[in-house]
């Protein structure tokens, strides 16, 4: 869980809303979906796509695997290990996460900020 502290709520659709953080991460971890990562990514002007998608399940597999969301290095290693060199660059990453790709994938995906992300 990334954090207690309710910041908003964000409305996934007319009877159903998710608690977030000050940052915007989700309250609760168990409450992601696919229709709660579309909602966070309409607010980061984000159409995710099948790329958007396939980085998301990689991010959601390390947590699974390590019990934490990665910072940029380790998002590059892992996002080449499990799709390919030519997706494992960090300029790849940026342009479907812009701004900084290791916080906005992690909270799309449903996870806490990555540890060493300011």
């Amino acid at each position: 869980m990334a954090t207690a502290e309710i910041y908003r709520y964000l409305c996934v659709a007319q009877d159903h809303r998710v608690a977030l953080d000050p940052e915007g991460y989700l309250v609760d971890m168990e409450q992601w979906s696919p229709d709660v990562a579309r909602s966070l990514a309409a607010e980061e002007s984000i159409s995710l796509e099948n790329d958007h998608w396939a980085v998301i399940e990689v991010l959601r597999d390390f947590y699974r695997q390590y019990e934490m969301a990665p910072a940029m290095r380790p998002l590059v290693k892992a996002v080449g290990k499990a799709l390919g060199p030519e997706k494992g660059r960090s300029i790849y990453l940026m342009r479907l996460f812009p701004g900084s790709p290791a916080k906005v994938a992690a909270r799309l995906a449903g996870l806490p900020k990555p540890a060493n992300c300011l």
